[in-house]
């Protein structure tokens, strides 16, 4: 090929690449200009695969016990029977274990929540009743702000609290129809989301041989090799983040319960349990549970609610900033520093989602980057000693 073919085929390659930057500089342009159509598009594109999804992520949270105890199920077994029975057992045993807490603690909570909600209406309604049987001033000035109180008509808000009770229960009898086809369509999904997460589990290693054949026969070799070995440092990552997670919302829920019986608050078993399955959502999930155990406990002494939830931030405070950093961190081999900023950075981006899936995807980020400065440190070391060796 002479030069000026070469010139040609330069100028044709370098042609492409600018239509091709103008096309993509393009279409994030009008997507930007219909953003509130493109959103609309994805939620809807989204929406279709949302089972599938899920059950993607039920896969991805069960793999996690179900290794642990496949390993560990005749791990030297030779009959084919007991190979066989293997993976289902722990699939089962898996189920039967994360089914099995989130049963307990809703068993445990959902009771004394609704039975919470009882006694604060109770409360309230009675509150509201003596102030309405004693709307005189000479009565009222004898409370703390008697003058202020004096000034409003306890009787008519007595009777609009009724009234108002009274159209809540119409409305909720009205919108049951639509709250039980939202519910039977919600189960509908979650069963397909849970078989679309069996079949990923039971055959993961033909899926894994399959998206291998995949990637080398539509891939570059260089770029295919790449995105196999990605996947495989992800997957890793995402299962030690699980592992970590896990013993993280342990040691919260357990140091929570602990204080409360120091102090002598009450539901202490209850609301440390519910602490520590909230907080498997990273940061905010304890505080979520703090807010449901400082009403129940607001219910039987408000003073004590109030040192519960200073408790709860004193504690949240030490956990967010050096428990929940060195244990995930030492889990999934990034340093507490990064933790903290794949917390800060995927909240801000995209909520308690972006913090959840921020910090295995930072993790994945920092192991890839570690590897690749490690490689290209030693081609310049071999470099550097290739020019430094005399000629001979």
């Amino acid at each position: 090929m002479n030069k000026k073919e070469k010139a040609k085929a330069f100028m044709k390659a370098y042609a492409k690449w600018i239509i091709g930057i103008g096309a993509v500089l393009i279409l994030i342009f009008l997507g930007f200009a219909n953003l509130s159509s493109v959103t609309g598009a994805v939620k809807w594109f989204l929406g279709l695969f949302t089972p599938l999804i899920v059950g993607f992520f039920m896969a991805l949270i069960l793999n996690v016990p179900m290794r642990f105890i496949e390993s560990h199920l005749w791990p030297k077994a030779k009959k084919k029977s007991a190979i066989k029975l293997r993976r289902p057992l722990a699939f089962v045993l898996s189920l039967v274990l994360i089914l099995g807490i989130l049963t307990g603690v809703i068993v445990l909570v959902v009771p004394e929540v609704v039975e919470a909600v009882k006694i604060f209406a109770k409360g309230l309604m009675d509150v509201i009743n003596n102030l309405a049987k004693l709307n005189k001033k000479e009565a009222l000035s004898t409370l703390p702000f008697g003058g202020l109180l004096a000034k409003i008509d306890w009787s008519s808000i007595y009777v609009n609290v009724q009234g108002w009770i009274k159209d809540q229960s119409g409305t909720i009898v009205n919108g049951a129809m639509d709250t039980v086809i939202t519910l039977v369509g919600g189960i509908i999904d979650f069963f397909f989301a849970v078989i679309f997460s069996i079949y990923i589990l039971f055959s993961k290693e033909t899926l894994k041989y399959q998206a291998k054949r995949l990637i080398n026969a539509w891939l570059p070799k260089r770029g295919g090799s790449y995105l196999v070995h990605a996947s495989s440092v992800a997957n890793g990552v995402f299962r030690n983040f699980v592992a970590g997670q896990t013993i993280e919302a342990i040691i919260l829920g357990s140091l929570c319960a602990l204080g409360m019986f120091i102090l002598r608050i009450p539901y202490a078993p209850m609301v440390g349990a519910l602490v520590g399955v909230c907080a498997l959502i990273p940061v905010v999930g304890a505080f979520i549970a703090g807010g449901v155990g400082a009403f129940m406990i607001f219910t039987e002494s408000p003073l004590k609610a109030l040192i519960f939830i200073i408790f709860l931030i004193i504690l949240q405070q030490i956990e967010g900033n050096l428990i929940y950093p060195k244990v995930v961190g030492n889990q999934i081999k990034l340093p507490a520093i990064w933790v903290l900023a794949s917390v800060t950075v995927g909240g801000a981006l995209a909520g308690p989602l972006g913090i959840l899936l921020g910090i295995p995807l930072t993790s994945t980020l920092y192991v890839l980057l570690r590897e690749a400065t490690e490689k290209r440190e030693q081609k310049k070391k071999l470099a550097a000693k290739a020019s430094e060796t005399p000629e001979q």
